[in-house]
């Protein structure tokens, strides 16, 4: 981690341990807001179809990144310096609950640790993964460590790391985005949300590669709806 990094994490209080908070939040929701299982089977139900399901949740995911991203920059850089941390935190909750929906629906089971540590790493995004796989830092694709025989946690904490790492560079350039958009009226919005919700959609494609489906498959008209 760069020295900058160091110095924003130790500013603004984000550990790497925040995204497994997230992810946990993201996968059994908290009062009003379903988590992914639970958002997941109800989309199966109204669809009938798993794919047909996993599309509408994409689509859903990727337009309230977008709409939360440019509500949270609008107004320019001093408003985005305070609320960046809570951007933040909402875009990562969102490709959590995501993934973990397309997980789901896809036959894994969300409360095994090797496939949350896999969930986290379709969450570095694709070049993020190949990156650290070509330096060795990852062994291998989250798919070969959502099925691997055993739970590596020193392979999750290094995963953690690297989200937080991607995390804080994210920080930094939304910053300066904003700034720049600043100098443009009605700009500094639309860089937030253009970043979240590009990002959600590269993340989501990711996902779809990872996580073939395990599920067997079920005749016309029938619905699985199993916890």
């Amino acid at each position: 981690m760069s020295n900058q990094n160091q110095a924003v994490a130790l500013t603004e209080g984000i550990t790497a341990n925040v995204f497994h908070e997230i992810l946990e939040f993201a996968i059994e929701g908290k009062g009003k807001l379903p988590g992914a299982k639970h958002a997941a089977k109800q989309l199966l139900v109204q669809r009938n179809d798993v794919e047909s399901a996993i599309s509408r949740m994409v689509t859903t995911h990727i337009a309230m990144a977008s709409g939360q991203g440019f509500a949270t920059n609008w107004g320019g850089f001093l408003v985005s310096i305070v609320t960046i941390p809570a951007n933040l935190a909402a875009a990562s909750f969102l490709q959590a609950r995501l993934v973990s929906g397309i997980a789901h629906l896809r036959g894994y089971e969300l409360s095994d640790p090797r496939v949350r540590t896999a969930i986290l790493m379709v969450m570095l995004g694709p070049g993020g993964n190949a990156e650290l796989v070509s330096r060795g830092v990852l062994p291998s694709s989250p798919l070969v460590v959502a099925t691997a025989p055993v739970f590596d946690a020193r392979l999750d904490l290094q995963v953690s790391k690297a989200l937080l790492d991607r995390a804080l560079n994210q920080v930094t350039g939304k910053r300066f985005g904003v700034w720049i958009g600043k100098r443009i009226p009605f700009v500094g919005g639309g860089v937030g949300a253009a970043v979240d919700g590009w990002s959600t959609r590269s993340i989501a494609l990711h996902a779809l590669s990872e996580f073939p489906s395990r599920r067997p498959k079920l005749a016309r008209g029938t619905v699985e709806t199993t916890d």
